[in-house]
């Protein structure tokens, strides 16, 4: 029998990262998006040439200070559904700032066979954005292909 929080979490996938289980057995999630003050930043990748979550793409989260001084906030590789296993910031440790998550598409789009000559047209995208209200929950997806993306803050 499925649980609460795994139809959310299969039926609704844009809140697949913010419904978190509330009791071992499964009965009952927390839409940890909606508590106040709950923030955190979370993110996937979408392969929008093939029509699938992006497995594999490694991410890193940096935190940009003065324009010059990068620091590096998190890194992880997505997983089978183009999501990373934990939210990269966790609920009430994210601050406002300048950021930038830099995924590593060209190594995805190698391991699948869709390059198409070296250099690979995109390798490394990065996605820079500011947090102003660090008590709200950020997503920030990116849909790729071997020649474009995209991206928005998602809920």
């Amino acid at each position: 029998m499925r649980s609460t929080c795994d139809f959310l979490a299969g039926e609704m996938k844009s809140l697949r990262p913010v419904v978190q289980p509330l009791r071992a057995d499964g009965r009952g999630c927390l839409n940890v998006a909606a508590m106040p003050g709950a923030g955190g930043l979370t993110t996937h990748v979408l392969d929008v040439a093939r029509g699938r979550p992006a497995a594999g793409v490694a991410i890193a989260l940096v935190r940009l200070r003065d324009g010059a001084h990068a620091e590096t906030v998190a890194e992880a590789v997505t997983n089978a559904d183009g999501r990373t296993d934990a939210p990269l910031v966790a609920p009430g440790d994210l601050a406002a700032g300048t950021y930038e998550l830099r995924f590593a598409v060209g190594a995805y789009f190698r391991a699948t066979g869709a390059t198409h000559g070296e250099p690979p047209f995109l390798d490394v995208v990065p996605v820079r954005f500011g947090i102003s209200a660090p008590g709200e929950h950020h997503h920030v997806p990116l849909l790729v292909s071997p020649w474009s993306y995209s991206t928005y803050r998602g809920s």
